[in-house]
């Protein structure tokens, strides 16, 4: 494994670990705005749903230009 897979790898896992555990506090915390808003509570959960792909989609866009520039990825 090369050090620039590696960084992307463990990268990876941390992000995978943040979101997991903020997958396991999800219905709590919905719960808990549900009772002031059902509809903030949905969009809280969208938010949450969408962030996990746009954080690894501009993830994925930032080593695309750094591999095109001709720059070590990260």
């Amino acid at each position: 494994m090369t050090p620039e897979n590696r960084s992307s790898a463990i990268a990876a896992a941390i992000l995978l670990a943040v979101f997991g555990v903020g997958a396991f506090y999800l219905p709590t915390i919905m719960l808990a705005v549900g009772n002031l808003s059902p509809i903030a509570a949905g969009i809280f959960g969208a938010m949450f749903v969408a962030a996990f792909f746009l954080v690894f989609w501009l993830r994925g866009r930032s080593q695309k230009r750094r591999a095109r520039d001709g720059s070590k990825p990260r």
